[in-house]
């Protein structure tokens, strides 16, 4: 069975990463999908989303994060998910959910695609509890200010190098 992960990774964190490995361990293939989420693109009345790094730096952070997973493959779309996930084989869609708003977040955008593709099935992960504070909008605060040594335990090692060593 192949999951489909998800989400914009702007960048990835060590919870993400967490959610990658379990479900790695209960799928045959995992695919990381870095999005860009437009929803302007769909809907005029919303705004599109602004991103501290581009996708090709995502897809490096993605990379560098994930490398010791033998069963990921981490691709990029700036398309609907739902297209995707025909387009990759996909079997289920895995979401990682720390809070209930999160969970009432995702809910919505699970019954949306499985409204449009019948085949889209989502399979919600609770966060460890070490990492439910760890967020992106977090991470990018800290990166802004420079503040590298606050990224530990959030951020992969691998990932706080390259970040210190290549700037955005």
């Amino acid at each position: 069975m192949i999951a489909l992960i998800p989400g914009s990774y702007d960048p990835i964190t060590l919870g993400h990463v967490n959610i990658i490995e379990r479900a790695a361990c209960k799928f045959e293939k995992v695919i990381v999908a870095v999005m860009n989420n437009d929803s302007a693109k769909h809907d005029k009345t919303l705004s599109s989303k602004t991103y501290m790094f581009d996708m090709e730096k995502r897809l490096e952070l993605v990379r560098l994060s994930t490398a010791h997973i033998s069963n990921v493959e981490v691709v990029s779309s700036s398309g609907m998910l739902i297209d995707l996930f025909d387009e990759l084989g996909a079997d289920v869609i895995v979401k990682g959910i720390r809070t209930a708003a999160d969970l009432e977040y995702e809910l919505i955008h699970a019954k949306w695609n499985k409204a449009h593709n019948d085949r889209v099935e989502t399979l919600f992960l609770p966060a460890d509890d070490s990492l439910v504070t760890v967020s992106s909008t977090l991470v990018r605060e800290h990166l802004a200010n420079g503040e590298y040594d606050k990224l530990t335990g959030v951020l992969s090692e691998r990932a706080i190098n390259h970040l210190k060593h290549n700037s955005k």
